[in-house]
């Protein structure tokens, strides 16, 4: 199944790159959108990205939170 994120017609996705990456070029990117997020790598973003629904991406949050110490 494919699934697309959903943004708000008046904004574009916003991506953006984690604080902790600084200058680095080897990280990821992620775009929060009405239903969910979706990640991308920095280095090949003309591969597309992957999406995720709001619940998949806050159980993602929660356990790197956890588990990271965030």
């Amino acid at each position: 199944m494919t699934r697309k994120l959903q943004v708000n017609a008046r904004r574009p996705a916003n991506w953006r790159k984690s604080t902790y990456s600084a200058d680095q070029t080897a990280c990821v990117e992620v775009a929060d959108g009405i239903s969910g997020a979706a990640i991308r790598d920095t280095k090949h973003r003309e591969l597309g990205a992957l999406f995720f629904s709001g619940g998949e991406w806050e159980s993602f949050l929660n356990l790197a939170k956890r588990d990271l110490g965030w």
